[in-house]
């Protein structure tokens, strides 16, 4: 994925006919296999996506198959008031990712970038916001309701429930929970819809909600949240924060002074942004991608999901927006520069090829050598 101020050729043609024949458009896109649908629209810069998608026959079939991230570039670059209804066509699995990558800051819920993802839930629609509540981890819902009412139970008769009064300004569905809005009362519109909804729909989940934010601690709640979420960014190729900082730790001797027999393969992964080639590989400056270009076919595959496991570790322990469009070709040429110091001074260290070092050392090793050249052990 790299972002881009001019308009990939195909791009910029679809839109020169739409101009002339917008059917026409329409028709060329429709008649693409869902694949290429894809990749136009993330290679088309966010800001001018709400253009391409226009012209997308089947909105229903292409949203689902954006990559997680790619579909939450969309709709912060079109603004969320116009791409709410992207989100109706969205999977469970998009619609939480938009709040695993945005609605975090460092290792903690923001709890107002939450609150706009769930309102932009129910901007699309009722049944949209239900799904997204329910799919996502019920820690996040409690500390959503917690953030924005005061949340109370009435008391059972047995326990002074015949002599207790509802709190002024109490709404309710049901006679028995009561929310007082903590800051306005606009701020519960698109609780009380989801609760109405949870009220029909599913019960269990409303009764244990409410009585959550009524008597859990957030803390407990948060740390919950945090677990689960890790598991997921480690899904989508993006390390727990502890781990993603080892990258900056000092090389150890023996990484200085030996070449291992060969890297350590990496995984593939399913990956939640648009990278149909490594943005650089082509970059005669940067000695990493020219020793790339060197491998086989089957090398190159396995070093561009090392090299994007690298860029995702400098993303997490960098501490960048995960869904932020600009982070990740941040973290690209971050990891990219600094690997090839590394590559370049082992290179010249054991007297071989670069793309020798690069067969046979991790990224990993070359980045930590990198960041500290400036040391007098990795000098030496």
């Amino acid at each position: 994925m790299v972002v881009v101020s001019e308009l990939p050729a195909k791009v910029r043609d679809l839109f020169a006919l739409a101009r002339r024949d917008r059917r026409a458009a329409e028709n060329v896109v429709g008649a693409l296999p869902l694949d290429e649908q894809v990749a136009l629209v993330c290679q088309t810069p966010v800001s001018r996506r709400a253009e391409l998608l226009d012209l997308v026959p089947e909105p229903e079939r292409v949203v689902p198959a954006l990559p997680e991230a790619e579909l939450v570039f969309t709709v912060k670059g079109i603004g969320r008031a116009d791409s709410a209804w992207l989100l109706a066509h969205a999977t469970d699995d998009q619609l939480v990712a938009c709040v695993d990558l945005d609605a975090w800051r460092d290792l903690t819920p923001d709890r107002e970038a939450l609150a706009e993802w769930i309102a932009t839930f129910g901007e699309a629609d009722d049944d949209t916001l239900v799904r997204g509540v329910q799919a996502l981890d019920p820690e996040l819902i409690m500390l959503w309701l917690h953030d924005r009412a005061e949340v109370t139970m009435k008391p059972n008769d047995s326990d002074g429930g015949q002599d207790w009064s509802p709190p002024s300004g109490g709404n309710t569905l049901d006679g028995v929970f009561y929310l007082v809005a903590k800051r306005s009362s606009d701020d519960l519109d698109v609780a009380m819809r989801l609760l109405a909804s949870l009220f029909e729909s599913d019960y269990w989940f409303y009764f244990r909600m409410l009585q959550a934010v009524a008597w859990e601690l957030p803390t407990e709640n948060e740390e919950w949240a945090l677990r689960w979420r890790a598991g997921r960014l480690q899904d989508l190729g993006f390390p727990a924060w502890e781990e993603a900082m080892a990258i900056y730790a000092q090389p150890r001797r023996d990484e200085l002074e030996r070449l291992p027999d060969a890297a350590p393969k990496v995984g593939e992964w399913h990956l939640p942004v648009f990278m149909p080639e490594l943005p650089a590989l082509a970059d005669a400056q940067l000695s990493l991608f020219r020793a790339a270009a060197a491998l086989d076919d089957e090398a190159r595959r396995a070093f561009a999901y090392a090299f994007l496991a690298l860029a995702n570790q400098v993303a997490v322990a960098d501490r960048l927006p995960l869904g932020d469009v600009e982070s990740i070709p941040k973290a690209i040429e971050k990891a990219s520069q600094v690997a090839s110091r590394g590559l370049d001074w082992l290179a010249a260290r054991f007297d071989v090829e670069p793309a020798v070092v690069l067969r046979r050392a991790p990224l990993a090793r070359l980045f930590r050598i990198g960041v500290h050249l400036d040391r007098s052990e990795t000098a030496s």
